[in-house]
């Protein structure tokens, strides 16, 4: 292989090329480096700012002094196996195999690394919904696919369906959603994913679903595709712990689908990691078992973190999009007088104390105008944060 022409393919479909043609940081390293260089308040990027639930924590302390300090299976400890079998079967009434149909990989972003260059081959296509997270443009360029997009617009970002059918052909090999979606905190309807579904049986397709706001939703249901009639068997469900026990640098998580089609992602993810987090695989596997009322309590509170940014961003100025799951909101700079989102972005340290991640990192150059004027903002902070955030931005309005 032509490492150098990888590396060109995977970052040209990411959007990481400088003009100099060199590679540059993601948007996310990108802003998170202005928000350290300012002592802005970083609302880019999505991590949480408190500790997750202390059972777990105390579970990875204790695999530490038990000995789980070793390379684990290839597949991941049964332990945690099992344990994301019984969260299937518990919140969605699917029944995996934890020895041929579960995965444990290093995070989600490997486990989609390790699906798309397992099943795509030079030339396939591969759809994503746009705005798309940038690792799938980059890993379906290093995959030597062709990517596809499905446009999610204002005020709702729901899919058009007659648009997923033109775009969804027989040269279709992946369809890749984001549900709950980021960046748009978007949560698609039952019937977007059936027609997902069946455009699938219909044109021989593997769907892709990347679930890691799963227990992050407000008012609307998610639903697995893979718990819908004809949904399991063309369905790679991938998800991880980071998000809903607020672990994400421990870079622990797992995909789900019929055997075969793991044992070819298994194929190469044993080149990537190899494997990984050793004490903290059992300390997730106690995670998915917490109870109801842990799972509950996660989505309520950060709906009120949501809606506290919400509303500052709302008094600011911005046109403000309601969440319905996942970290975050996206707000409309335009009635500020802000049509460069992108410009905003960089200014916004000075001119609030506040960084943001403007949408356009988020989609294809060509489509770039229609989304020219959004932002993300992540919600996934501290209440106080969030209050002193949002009279920050209160200044734009001034």
């Amino acid at each position: 292989m032509n490492i150098s022409g990888a590396w060109d393919r995977a970052a040209r479909g990411a959007m990481l090329l400088g003009e100099d043609g060199g590679l540059k940081p993601t948007i996310f390293a990108e802003m998170s480096a202005l928000a350290a260089a300012t002592g802005a308040i970083n609302l880019g990027q999505g991590f949480p700012d408190e500790d997750g639930p202390v059972e777990v924590l105390d579970a990875a302390r204790r695999a530490i002094g038990d000995g789980f300090n070793q390379y684990p299976p290839a597949t991941g400890y049964p332990v945690l196996r099992e344990a994301i079998a019984a969260h299937q079967r518990r919140f969605y009434g699917l029944d995996p195999d934890p020895d041929r149909e579960v995965l444990v990989t290093a995070g989600a972003t490997e486990a989609l690394a390790a699906t798309i260059l397992a099943l795509v081959d030079d030339g396939d296509e591969v759809v994503t919904l746009e705005p798309f997270y940038d690792s799938y443009a980059a890993m379906i360029g290093l995959a030597r696919g062709i990517h596809r997009t499905v446009g999610l617009r204002t005020p709702d970002f729901q899919p058009d369906h007659d648009e997923l059918r033109r775009v969804i052909t027989d040269r279709t090999r992946l369809i890749l959603i984001n549900n709950p979606h980021n960046p748009t905190g978007a949560v698609l309807r039952r019937d977007t994913l059936q027609l997902l579904v069946e455009l699938a049986h219909q044109h021989d397709a593997v769907i892709v679903t990347d679930e890691v706001y799963e227990h992050l939703t407000f008012g609307a249901e998610h639903v697995p595709v893979a718990s819908l009639p004809g949904g399991w068997d063309r369905t790679v469900t991938i998800s991880s712990g980071g998000k809903t026990f607020n672990t994400t640098g421990w870079k622990i998580g797992w995909l789900t689908a019929p055997a075969e089609l793991v044992e070819a992602i298994l194929a190469v993810k044993q080149f990537l990691t190899f494997v990984n987090g050793a004490p903290f695989q059992p300390a997730i596997a106690v995670g998915l078992g917490l109870p109801d009322t842990f799972f509950a309590g996660l989505a309520d509170g950060l709906r009120r973190k949501r809606d506290v940014l919400s509303s500052g961003l709302r008094e600011a100025g911005f046109a403000v999009s309601e969440s319905q799951g996942s970290y975050f909101v996206i707000a409309d700079a335009a009635p500020l007088g802000f049509a460069d989102a992108d410009a905003l972005c960089r200014r916004l340290p000075e001119l609030a104390g506040v960084v943001a991640v403007p949408i356009s990192a988020f989609v294809a150059d060509e489509n770039k105008h229609e989304y020219a004027s959004l932002l993300r903002f992540a919600f996934c902070k501290r209440v106080d944060v969030l209050e002193r955030a949002s009279a920050q931005l209160a200044r734009l309005g001034g």
